[in-house]
């Protein structure tokens, strides 16, 4: 899915994400923002019942690791819901896929 990420211009923390992140998943903040300046894949994640959009992300960190984000927009900033590593099923896709954005 293509995400018009030129809306955005900042990130946005809840006070809870600042430190469930890093401490449950060993994801920092920085690390799990990085991701979108790495060619992320984006998929709609919405759940029924969800007061607001939600999209997931899987992208590469700077260091190597394949992350899943789910996140929404609040007016022009992206706001980290979870983050996590991308489990090996998940990783396999979306090399899958930047193999076949290259191709196409």
């Amino acid at each position: 899915m293509a995400f018009d990420f030129s809306r955005i211009d900042g990130f946005e923390w809840d006070s809870g994400n600042l430190t469930k992140n890093p401490q449950k998943h060993r994801i920092s903040n920085e690390e799990a923002e990085e991701i979108f300046f790495r060619d992320p894949w984006v998929a709609d994640a919405a759940r029924p019942g969800d007061p607001e959009p939600r999209w997931a992300a899987l992208g590469w960190s700077e260091s190597g690791r394949v992350l899943r984000i789910v996140f929404t927009v609040r007016g022009r900033k992206l706001r980290v819901i979870s983050a996590r590593p991308a489990n090996k099923k998940e990783a396999t896709y979306y090399e899958k896929a930047l193999r076949e954005r290259s191709e196409g």
